[in-house]
């Protein structure tokens, strides 16, 4: 693999900057969610954009590593300015989070675990029901995106999120 310009920046020992780009992908009422298995909480699938590839290209490229298929990028929901601790840093993420179509031959089951993979950490995958009161009961940040879930915007949305402890 060749070298890899994630845009991301330790600016000293406390704090940090990253671009994340995330994908929301649907299927009979449940929203995909993963997370790194040493690690308690849960997140839309994703990662680090590159330096030189569009959001888009990311989001595709992320899920091509992860999930080992070819999602389609529909529409922008949300662009978040994030600011959130974690790992003794604060981190300030700018991310993109769009709504994706995934192929009908990705997995479903509404309660196992269907998908496993190692990229970086060991990674894996549910599908949990689309609904407020789903996601609130995981540990899911950025945390807004329970509250919306069930009317996603129309138009992409713009905000600052801040869960700095």
């Amino acid at each position: 693999m060749a070298d890899r310009s994630l845009i991301r920046i330790k600016t000293d020992a406390s704090r940090a900057f990253q671009m994340r780009i995330a994908g929301l992908g649907f299927r009979d009422g449940h929203v995909l969610v993963h997370r790194a298995v040493h690690e308690a909480f849960w997140t839309f699938p994703g990662g680090r954009a590159e330096i030189g590839e569009t959001s888009q290209e990311t989001l595709k490229r992320e899920m091509i590593e992860e999930l080992g298929v070819e999602v389609k990028v529909a529409r922008l929901l949300w662009s978040v300015e994030n600011f959130f601790h974690y790992e003794d840093r604060d981190w300030h993420e700018f991310g993109l989070y769009y709504l994706m179509d995934l192929p009908a031959r990705f997995p479903f089951h509404p309660t196992d675990i269907v998908h496993r993979v190692v990229d970086g950490h060991e990674l894996e995958f549910k599908w949990v029901p689309a609904t407020t009161a789903a996601l609130r009961a995981l540990d899911i940040p950025p945390y807004f995106i329970a509250e919306e879930i069930e009317t996603l915007p129309e138009s992409p949305r713009h905000l600052v999120w801040r869960d700095l402890n």
